[in-house]
């Protein structure tokens, strides 16, 4: 299965899911949809720390309680907050990486899109090292996360391998390890100095890691 075809098929899936959850499930999707964008507004705008349950809550057009009805905690709004997010990304990934002339640009505008929105890439940055803990809520949906990735990414790098495309002497695995390792690293520098430029050095990566006989390299994966 080509990295396109893979985006597709994962696609296709959650438009099952969704399909499970019409009928008497439906009003509950949409419940828990608006509070996970009542949250996401709340944490952009005061932070994790400083966003409340009652504050989403009154965002989402529902009681304290009713929100608890729907999710239990704040850490597992935020870690909902996130999986949106890279379910936004991933279905956009496979719309726009067919429409645009190359991944890299696709790649590189999803970096301006999250340096619009700081404080969740803050928490993105946060999250991520604390569920590195076996026994934080969210490890499961990081360890998942961080594994749909890496396959992609990896299969994206076995096919350009196999086009001649990858520079010698590197595999498609370590290159996806290095590919990833390079892509948060820059986020997580921009978070400690918003002046850097991290569009330029990723794009010298990809330089060093793809061969393209016109000149044009890619990396297909979401961020």
């Amino acid at each position: 299965m080509t990295a396109h075809r893979r985006v597709r098929s994962t696609a296709r899936g959650r438009d099952v899911e969704r399909a499970k959850r019409r009928g008497p499930y439906a009003k509950t999707a949409a419940r828990r949809a608006d509070i996970v964008r009542a949250a996401r507004d709340s944490f952009a705008e005061h932070g994790y720390a400083g966003a409340s349950l009652r504050d989403i809550a009154k965002r989402a057009g529902i009681t304290h309680a009713g929100l608890l009805h729907h999710f239990q905690s704040k850490d597992e709004l935020l870690t909902a907050v996130l999986a949106h997010r890279d379910d936004e990304e991933w279905e956009r990934s496979f719309v726009e990486i067919n429409r645009m002339d190359s991944p890299r640009r696709y790649l590189a505008e999803t970096l301006i899109q999250h340096q619009k929105a700081p404080e969740l890439m803050r928490l993105w940055a946060e999250l991520a090292a604390s569920a590195s803990r076996p026994d934080h809520p969210a490890h499961t949906e990081f360890v998942g996360r961080n594994e749909r990735v890496r396959s992609f990414t990896a299969e994206a790098m076995r096919e350009r391998a196999e086009q001649g495309g990858l520079s010698e002497g590197l595999d498609p695995d370590s290159a996806a390890a290095l590919f990833l390792a390079v892509l948060h690293g820059l986020q997580l520098q921009w978070l400690l100095n918003p002046d850097l430029d991290i569009i330029t050095p990723l794009d010298r990566f990809f330089d060093l890691i793809l061969l393209s006989g016109d000149g044009q390299t890619s990396a297909e994966t979401p961020a």
